[in-house]
């Protein structure tokens, strides 16, 4: 990915229609790779932003550089959240708040993983929010190991692949139950924090036929 394709755009002062539109290609983005991931395309966005695919080029040299913008806030949100989940005074309960926030961006998010995988090649600015990250998130955790509250071992690699498994459960589940994911992310919240007392599992075990659609089915 290329530093200087974006950079201008953030720099350079624009008319108030310019920047209208960049908010909109931005937003309209961020809900196509959300929903469908980052196959998606720049035609694709421009056609459900409503403007001409020039309009979207002049903003964005490539899909790289798009996708580079809107890395800062989704670091930005889970920074955001992390701090949330280093201020609970529990150890145990700070790593759970964050786990369970992590999976929800996932689920909301189906290009969550893949635009943290093109960080390391983004510019420094988010770079840094990404390293800020990780920073943080170690501290929650290495809190809980002093605690004793977590499964020896555990660290912030982990949290990846973890996070794929959830966000699986979600693409597949979407359409018929949209909060179905919570129910297994409980799981492996447990498999990482396990629980001091005999909980019930979160929700409802899925039907036959949303079972089925789920493994099955298109993703």
């Amino acid at each position: 990915m290329s530093t200087t394709d974006s950079a201008p755009d953030l720099e350079r002062p624009l008319r108030a229609d310019a920047a209208r539109n960049r908010e909109l290609i931005l937003q309209t983005a961020r809900k196509c790779f959300a929903e469908r991931g980052l196959s998606v395309t720049l035609n694709d966005i421009a056609h459900e932003a409503g403007v001409g695919v020039g309009t979207v080029y002049r903003r964005f040299a490539d899909k790289d550089s798009l996708i580079e913008a809107l890395l800062s806030t989704k670091f930005e949100a889970m920074n955001a959240a992390a701090a949330r989940a280093a201020e609970e005074s529990d150890p145990r309960e700070g790593l759970r708040v964050y786990l369970m926030g992590v999976f929800e961006f996932r689920a909301r998010d189906r290009a969550l993983a893949d635009a943290i995988v093109r960080a390391g090649k983004a510019r420094p600015s988010v770079v840094e929010e990404r390293d800020r990250l990780e920073s943080q998130v170690n501290a929650i955790i290495e809190r809980a190991h002093a605690a004793g509250v977590v499964r020896a071992g555990f660290a912030w690699s982990d949290l990846p692949m973890l996070t794929v498994m959830v966000g699986a459960v979600a693409d597949r589940t979407r359409d018929h139950d949209p909060d179905a994911w919570r129910r297994y992310a409980e799981v492996v919240i447990e498999g990482v924090l396990p629980p001091t007392g005999r909980q019930p599992m979160l929700g409802a075990p899925l039907d036959r036929a949303t079972i089925e659609h789920a493994l099955h089915g298109p993703s």
